[in-house]
């Protein structure tokens, strides 16, 4: 353990689309890698999900993965929106997660419908 603070150190991004529908949320089924953890681990502060088309009532789910297990840990609604020129796709926004991922764990995402969202780590960094 060090006696000094660590700070993030190495900006890392991020972005993995999901498409298929999976139901579940125990961790099972299509579940695409959004960003794997650095060699010394890496914090997460903002991911933005967003819709590349219509979309209808449903949620996106963000995953914590272990190396072995996804374990379910953000669930996000979506809403039904179509868009146009004059309507925007769907958009949601986590800021000031805090979150560490440890060596070997990865951020995972799934989306209950089969609709396309683009999963985005929009600030994070390596430690």
């Amino acid at each position: 353990m060090t006696t000094s603070a660590q700070y993030a150190s190495t900006p890392a991004t991020a972005v993995g689309q999901v498409s298929a529908a999976n139901t579940n949320r125990d961790g099972t089924g299509t579940i695409v890698t959004v960003l794997t953890a650095g060699a010394s681990g890496t914090r997460v502060d903002d991911i933005t999900v967003t819709a590349t088309g219509t979309t209808t009532a449903g949620m996106v789910r963000l995953y914590l993965n272990d190396g072995t297990n996804s374990r379910l840990w953000r669930e996000i609604a979506v809403s039904a929106i179509t868009p146009s020129g004059t309507v925007a796709a769907f958009t949601a926004a986590l800021s000031n997660l805090g979150l560490v991922l440890k060596t070997g764990w990865s951020l995972r995402a799934s989306t209950h419908n089969a609709e396309a969202f683009n999963v985005a780590v929009t600030r994070a960094g390596d430690f």
